[in-house]
């Protein structure tokens, strides 16, 4: 849920800093690509730190290689994503890169549903909730791909 959560502030926050005079805020489409980029950088820190690493490399399904390495290059592309969504001219490949890992990623988390195991010690995300918010993720990034 936190996730979705920095999505939503993130995108709010921006909107409103763009609201008080902001230029390169002052719009829904800049401001989706702050929250956005926020979220992603959430994310990619899990990839990296203490017992949500351990937890994301068990979440690889099983027979993939080296999951630990998978968990380093997805977190890396993750922030490297949402450097890319706050730059305008890189913004757009950005989103369009992220959208695909994501897709590619989630995988992982149906294998972790069914397998029905924890992240920082709370059972993952129901399968059918982890769907809907992968949704919305995906659709930010589509916003973004085919937006102004």
């Amino acid at each position: 849920m936190a996730p979705l959560i920095a999505l939503l502030v993130g995108t709010a926050l921006a909107r409103l800093t763009g609201f008080a005079g902001v230029a390169a805020l002052d719009g829904w489409h800049p401001a989706l690509r702050v929250g956005l980029a926020l979220m992603f950088t959430l994310t990619a820190v899990a990839h990296f730190v203490g017992q949500r690493r351990t937890d994301l490399i068990a979440m690889v399904p099983p027979g993939l290689p080296r999951p630990d390495l998978l968990v380093t290059v997805t977190g890396a592309l993750e922030l490297v994503g949402a450097v890319g969504l706050l730059v305008p001219a890189t913004a757009r490949p950005a989103a369009i890169g992220l959208g695909l890992l994501m897709l590619a990623m989630f995988p992982a988390n149906v294998s972790a549903a069914r397998r029905k195991l924890a992240l920082a010690g709370r059972p993952v995300t129901p399968l059918v909730q982890r769907t809907a918010l992968q949704i919305v993720f995906v659709a930010a990034a589509a916003v973004i791909s085919f937006g102004p």
